[in-house]
């Protein structure tokens, strides 16, 4: 049976529904009603692109991103679905901060609400650092469904991982 290491924290309940769907080989049709087709934001630029326009239209006091891109070394594996990160540097007598997004490569191939949802929560960091209630309340007002959409990519990833396990190796 797979385990369900994407979905510590929720209800008991809920961990008993999955587990009913995915022994019913049924949690990939459940996700791929809840969400089809597939986004169209396929290149870096255009991820960019996508990214700014989201921070601009929620987050226009935030600090300006220099560079977003997908990363295929980040995986899920290292609990990474998205990395922000500040790099810091002296330029002359001044410091100069480099805000980068990176976005796990898996996305390019998901439905647009797991996109927005990941590009959101990385976008959150900028104004929040911590995972806290105002970084959950910052993120559900940049995306209102945003604790769903949350839960549908962990149940994604759950059903990723019941597909591997039964492919022979």
């Amino acid at each position: 049976m797979t385990t369900l290491k994407y979905l510590g924290g929720y209800p008991p309940a809920l961990l008993d529904k999955v587990r009913q769907l995915i022994a019913r080989d049924e949690l990939g049709t459940y996700l791929e009603q809840r969400h089809p087709g597939r986004h169209e934001v396929q290149s870096d630029k255009a991820l960019y692109a996508y990214t700014n326009a989201l921070r601009q239209e929620h987050l226009r006091n935030a600090p300006g991103i220099d560079r977003v891109w997908y990363d295929s070394k980040l995986d899920v594996i290292s609990k990474a679905l998205g990395m922000h990160t500040a790099i810091s540097h002296v330029h002359g007598a001044r410091m100069k901060a480099r805000k980068e997004i990176r976005i796990a490569s898996l996305f390019r191939d998901t439905p647009p609400e797991f996109l927005k949802m990941i590009v959101v929560h990385e976008l959150a960091h900028l104004k929040e650092t911590e995972h806290n209630k105002a970084f959950y309340q910052l993120c559900e007002y940049m995306q209102p469904d945003y604790h769903q959409q949350e839960l549908d990519l962990r149940l994604l990833l759950t059903w990723r991982d019941a597909l591997e396990a039964r492919t022979p190796r």
